[in-house]
């Protein structure tokens, strides 16, 4: 069986730049403690910045803008009095933990699973690829689970098929992980990240509100390119690479009478609901249409996106829990929702320091400060337009591979770049697009995602002796084509300008 890379001289040199990259990721500290000591910087810089009165002056007004120092008495009672504020109004946390009571109940019942394998196990053979690489985009709606879930399915149907599981096992990983910022339906990456999003443009515009769907056309766009692109990637590169499987075959089992009761039923509760929201936001007097003018982009509909998700998840998911007997009774569906909630641990922790520091932040000015120069530099340099957003795109990709999580490193990035770019004439909207897209495309190869070392677990099962290098060489195409496939596609976007989701566009309007 393939598999190894081709040459002695060709894997040294790809674990040589594995062995820097871990190297590199290794050193840094964990993402709670990295942003305690953004934190105590901020503070230390308020003061040392107030000393030297650095300021600016606010675009397309006379507004001074001056460092405020925190370690004064003014600062510390701010600091003290507004703690539990600043991180029970962090608006990721909310939007999150709400959206997750929905999921959260769809996965522990056992449905988006089901759907999953009914997905890829109802695919025609010859079609595979791009379904368990749509499966993957598609599963994305579980954020972490989609990792744990698809790819030992598509490996068990490959296998199934006489083909190689490890050629599906990478491939469903690459469409999971390259794919992370390409969908068709809105989910709890969407609202997390637009939390913070919405959190970094009021530095720049007080008054800035976002929406989950902000860059939903792009999504959809893009869900369809990665499907056409990982396809292309996978016939040309991974199926010949690993040849033919050699192992013992097993066969994936069937879905059971229970899970398929229970699709039907999550799938009439699905369609009942959708019916209802519809007849709600279609007619032009619906009820979830502004009640003035009857619009849809400034609708009860758009800014409640969030407790509509909620129940487009968890009624489904509660109907097939129900009708797979995989909840008996009202506790049932409680444990369900709390053992969702107490995954989400480590995220609330996080979003604890991470609030406290872009508060920091926001209350002393540096933020503001820095984008204002920032941009009167980049105008300086007439570093502006797509090469801007390309260099961006290419930097967010290269910062991945040193910090996988999506969340902390745009809590990181926004508060500077978004109202940075803000100050150009570019919508926030476009920023986070950038944003995405360079978080997506080197996921695939970034060792430091958690899920890395469950898919090297994953394929030992079939190759004990396949490496991280074997790994690497495999999704580094899927790297370098999404890469160039959406890069492309993002610079098609701006060229013509095109609507980024509903209302949301490239420019300020």
């Amino acid at each position: 069986m393939k598999g190894n890379l081709e040459t002695k001289g060709k894997k040294a040199w790809v674990d040589k730049m594995l062995d820097k990259i871990e190297y590199a990721g290794n050193k840094l500290p964990d993402p709670i403690t990295l942003f305690v000591i953004l934190a105590g910087l901020v503070l230390l810089l308020s003061w040392i910045l107030s000393i030297f009165g650095v300021s600016a002056v606010q675009p397309g007004t006379d507004n001074v803008i001056e460092v405020k120092n925190l370690l004064s008495q003014e600062g510390l009672i701010l600091i003290v009095t507004q703690m539990v504020s600043t991180f029970t109004g962090f608006a990721p946390l909310g939007l999150v933990v709400v959206t997750m009571i929905g999921i959260g109940l769809a996965e522990q019942t056992g449905l988006i699973s089901a759907v999953m394998k009914k997905l890829v196990m109802s695919a025609p053979t010859k079609l595979i690829v791009p379904f368990v690489i749509f499966a993957g985009l598609v599963g994305n709606i579980a954020a972490d689970a989609a990792f744990i879930i698809l790819p030992p399915i598509a490996a068990m149907i490959f296998m199934s098929l006489g083909r190689n599981p490890l050629a599906g096992l990478i491939i469903t990983y690459a469409a999971v992980a390259g794919g992370f910022s390409a969908n068709i339906i809105i989910n709890s990456i969407d609202v997390l990240l637009l939390g913070i999003t919405e959190s970094a443009a009021q530095i720049a515009d007080p008054e800035y509100k976002g929406r989950a769907t902000m860059n939903y056309y792009f999504l959809i766009v893009s869900t369809f390119l990665i499907v056409i692109i990982g396809t292309w990637v996978a016939k040309k590169f991974t199926e010949p690479r690993f040849g033919t499987f050699e192992g013992k075959i097993e066969k994936l089992e069937p879905a059971t009478d229970l899970e398929k009761r229970g699709l039907k039923w999550a799938g009439i509760v699905a369609f009942i609901y959708a019916i209802i929201i519809a007849m709600t936001v279609i007619p032009s007097n619906g009820l979830l249409r502004d009640p003035e003018t009857g619009g849809f982009l400034d609708s009860p509909f758009m800014s409640g996106i969030v407790p509509i998700m909620l129940f487009f998840f968890l009624l489904p998911g509660l109907a097939y829990g129900i009708a797979a007997k995989e909840v008996k009774n009202d506790k049932d569906v409680a444990e369900k929702i709390f053992k969702s909630i107490a995954d989400l641990a480590p995220f609330i922790v996080l979003a604890f320091a991470a609030s406290q520091m872009i508060a920091f932040f926001n209350w002393s000015n540096i933020g503001a400060i820095l984008a204002i120069k920032g941009a009167e530099l980049l105008q300086a340099f007439n570093f502006t337009g797509l090469p801007l957003m390309i260099g961006f795109i290419l930097m967010c990709a290269f910062i991945n591979l040193l910090i996988a999580s999506a969340s902390a490193k745009w809590a990181l990035l926004a508060p500077i770049f978004v109202p940075m770019f803000f100050y150009l004439g570019y919508s926030p909207a476009i920023t986070q697009m950038a944003y995405r897209v360079g978080d997506s495309i080197t996921n695939p190869i970034t060792p430091m995602l958690a899920y890395f070392a469950i898919l090297l677990s994953f394929a030992k099962r079939y190759d004990k002796n396949i490496g991280i290098g074997t790994l690497i060489s495999a999704l580094l195409p899927f790297s370098v084509f999404f890469a160039i496939g959406w890069i492309l596609l993002f610079a098609i976007w701006f060229f013509f300008g095109l609507p980024l989701g509903p209302g949301d566009y490239i420019y300020l309007k």
